[in-house]
């Protein structure tokens, strides 16, 4: 009996309800001016299907830092996805290969909106050091984002 041994796929979810409308939470997940305030800085971001950007963050063994992204899926005011690939063969732990997909739904809630981010396809144990670090940042990137929103809300009220 042949058991082949598959990898285990995990897949971060950070799920947050923002007192927002989906209007204004997909303004700051689409606009790459924005998203340098609560992510890092795109180069070369627009929320269109099939176009490829760049963000830059610490290199790490062979890896330069560079993770190559592709917009997958846009529906406005409901779902954005992109392709977040980086690493690199030599590396082991932090820096190894990453072919993962993150997606950011969004949904109207009695008290807003709900907004759920899913970044997928960690292979696991190969991404065990990216997935447990990425699986803090994103609680943490989320918030920031909440911060920003209601920043962005306050700046346009008028005094």
């Amino acid at each position: 009996m042949n058991q082949t041994v598959k990898p285990d796929m995990q897949a971060i979810v950070v799920e947050e309800i923002f007192p927002h409308a989906p209007e204004v939470i997909w303004k700051v997940l689409t606009n790459g001016e924005l998203i340098g305030r609560w992510l890092m800085a795109p180069k070369g971001f627009e929320a269109v299907v099939g176009t490829r950007f760049t963000f830059q963050t610490t290199p790490a063994g062979e890896w330069d830092g560079t993770i190559h992204c592709e917009v997958l899926e846009v529906v406005p005011n409901e779902r954005l996805s992109y392709a977040w690939n980086g690493g690199h063969a030599g590396n082991v732990g932090y820096g190894a290969p990453l072919e993962t997909v993150v997606t950011f739904s969004l949904a109207r809630a009695d008290q807003g909106t709900r907004l759920r981010l899913v970044h997928s396809g960690f292979v696991l144990p190969a991404n065990e050091t990216a997935y447990r670090k990425m699986g803090e940042g994103w609680k943490t990137v989320v918030k920031k984002l909440d911060q920003l929103v209601t920043d962005e809300i306050s700046r346009q009220r008028p005094h």
